[in-house]
């Protein structure tokens, strides 16, 4: 039984990403919210909306602003190459969960001995958030997965059509953006996944 990540598409606004949460996040296990032109204020209020829709504080993951997380007591973090190190953050914020976003099998062991919780690794498949790079395909991700013991989620062009082959290749769970907040219909495409990735579809 693996995990559902749901991601913030940076191309919405707190409202309308608030609105999507409010009926998807029973399926998701995490929702991250990753607004990399944001500043902390900004993040904060994206936090702030999550909760206003009903979103637990336990399901709610900050990329990057270590602070924000730990001024309103999220799950955790993900941090990524250009973020605080990972050793850093869970010595000094022992409660946060911390992920780790990685590109390949030697910065993935490094998260694991650093001390990160899990890692996220892609993109898996072509994206339109990442154009003109290729994708780096389901054998990298086994190799990951065969690299460390932490629980590595795949993210990058997966959706309900894809995130078995994900799974069957060693993932933990998938991390989605687009499958699911620019669907037609949110909440069927949450529901999918989390069938998929809960081995009930």
């Amino acid at each position: 039984m693996g995990v559902l990540h749901f991601v913030s598409t940076g191309r919405q606004t707190v409202d309308e990403f608030a609105a999507i949460c409010a009926h998807t996040h029973p399926y998701a296990d995490l929702i991250h919210i990753r607004e990399k032109g944001k500043t902390a204020r900004e993040v904060a209020a994206f936090v702030a909306a999550l909760l206003r829709v009903g979103v637990p504080l336990q399901k709610i993951i900050v990329n990057d602003r270590v602070d924000v997380a730990a001024v309103y007591g999220v799950k955790g973090v993900q941090l990524a190459y250009h973020s605080l190190p990972v050793r850093a953050v869970r010595r000094s914020f022992p409660d946060l969960t911390v992920g780790c976003s990685v590109h390949g099998s030697e910065e993935a062991k490094q998260a694991e001995q650093d001390g990160a919780h899990f890692c996220l690794y892609g993109h898996i498949f072509p994206t339109d958030s990442k154009p003109g790079l290729p994708p780096r395909g389901l054998d990298s991700l086994a190799e990951i997965v065969a690299a460390v013991s932490i629980p590595v989620i795949a993210i990058g062009g997966i959706h309900a059509g894809n995130a078995r082959r994900v799974l069957e290749a060693g993932a933990a769970g998938v991390a989605v953006l687009s499958a699911v907040f620019f669907a037609a219909d949110p909440v069927a495409e949450a529901k999918r996944l989390a069938d998929i990735v809960k081995g009930r579809g």
